[in-house]
């Protein structure tokens, strides 16, 4: 969990971050041969903290701003993350983006957002030195 999760007010995600918590379980399933408890409880876990997001439809236009240019390269997946947050901060104000992926946040910023959780691209290369 990110350390500054206290500080987010308003929780705000595509509604492909529940493809993705389920897929993370699976491939920690399988893995790390999690027990089925193991799995129902991570899975309970994980999506009773998403009760608390504001759940954004993935629709055509999210698709069709996910498809533009974006100013740095990202996957397709994270184009949909950041075209959420691209479109919701045209509406939000002062909406903070939450990663812990180093591209998607180089690719936030570069979009003008505030990134919470993944340290500026600088700040990474000097720790894995």
């Amino acid at each position: 969990m990110l350390p500054e999760w206290r500080r987010i007010t308003r929780p705000l995600a595509s509604e492909l971050i529940r493809l993705e918590c389920r897929r993370t379980i699976d491939r920690a399933r399988i893995r790390e041969q999690l027990s089925d408890r193991a799995v129902a409880q991570q899975r309970e876990a994980a999506l009773g903290l998403l009760d608390a997001f504001d759940i954004v439809p993935l629709d055509r236009v999210v698709l069709e701003r996910a498809a533009e240019v974006f100013p740095t390269l990202i996957g397709s997946l994270d184009a949909i993350h950041l075209a959420t947050a691209v479109l919701v901060g045209a509406q939000v104000d002062d909406l903070c983006f939450a990663t812990h992926d180093g591209e998607l946040a180089t690719a936030a910023r570069a979009m003008g957002f505030k990134v919470l959780g993944a340290p500026p691209a600088s700040r990474r290369k000097s720790r894995s030195r």
